[in-house]
């Protein structure tokens, strides 16, 4: 049984914070559930003391729920595009209609780079793909039916929490070998399929092939690991910065693991998405920020 997840936070290096804000409550009906500034230790904790001070908001689907996305103040990364980096390249949200919001966001702030389409590999799973202010990608997704292959959580709102996180690597064994080494996450199967916004990106053709497996973790939350084609840059961040777009998904575990270098000792800290509890930020094996909070969700 895997000893992480579900989870907790996606955190979006955003340079405009209240922009973000307010895209994100008027499109998806996602409410602001605290904001502030970050203290010195959790700055510390993320081994970017430079960041003390910064303004942060945590955002909630309609206001409920443990799982946040949380937007840091940060400097422009006029470098990045997506899914041209390794590490986390989107945050896919369960909704309960793609073809609805995707009418939403028509003519919104979110650009959408993959219209509504079923999966390749099973026409019960619908989804799209957008863009956001911070060059963020989201994957807006539906289920026609529950699929027993699959546990998912129900759409209890229109838009609702992220339930997988997608990160692109070299290959898809080193992610399944270092979440099953650390965190005793079960070897996912590899599929071959069409990830056409990877494809649009890397200029391949439409109908190309990438391997991807999704880890199941606990708490009906998920890891797809996404093999990235050889011209794929290294996700970079500036000096004393978050990584740009999507900087960091933390995760619940029952306890630190051992056998982890972490950027900083581990620390608690009282607000949320910690609430009292030790965490610690470590990097995986495709660069990517990982950030683990102690006990239960």
């Amino acid at each position: 049984m895997p000893s992480i997840g579900p989870i907790s936070c996606v955190t979006i290096a955003a340079p405009d914070l209240q922009y973000m804000i307010d895209t994100y409550h008027l499109y998806l009906g996602y409410e602001l559930v605290d904001h502030g500034r970050l203290s010195a230790a959790q700055a510390e904790l993320w081994g970017l003391p430079g960041l003390t001070g910064r303004r942060y908001a945590l955002m909630l689907p309609e206001g409920e729920g443990h799982t946040f996305i949380r937007f840091v103040d940060s400097k422009p990364a006029p470098d990045y595009v997506a899914f041209k980096h390794m590490g986390w390249n989107a945050a896919e949200l369960m909704v309960q209609d793609t073809n609805g919001i995707a009418a939403r966001l028509a003519g919104s702030p979110f650009k959408i780079i993959g219209p509504p389409a079923d999966l390749s590999f099973s026409d019960k799973i619908r989804a799209m793909q957008a863009l956001g202010p911070a060059k963020e990608s989201i994957y807006l997704t539906s289920f026609k039916e529950k699929l027993p292959e699959f546990d998912t959580p129900d759409a209890k709102h229109y838009v609702d929490r992220v339930f997988i996180v997608i990160l692109g690597g070299e290959s898809v064994e080193s992610i399944n070998d270092f979440y099953g080494k650390h965190f005793n996450v079960a070897k996912a199967p590899v599929i071959p399929a069409v990830i056409s916004v990877l494809s649009n990106a890397q200029g391949l053709p439409a109908e190309t092939k990438h391997d991807l497996a999704a880890l199941a973790l606990q708490g009906q939350s998920y890891i797809e690991a996404d093999k990235m084609p050889p011209a794929t840059l290294p996700r970079t961040a500036r000096d004393g910065e978050l990584p740009p777009a999507i900087s960091m998904v933390s995760f619940i575990v029952k306890q630190l693991p051992s056998g982890l270098s972490w950027l900083a000792p581990p620390r608690t800290l009282a607000l949320a998405p910690y609430h009292g509890r030790r965490a610690a930020v470590c990097v995986g094996a495709a660069g990517e920020l990982i950030e683990l909070i102690e006990g239960a969700a």
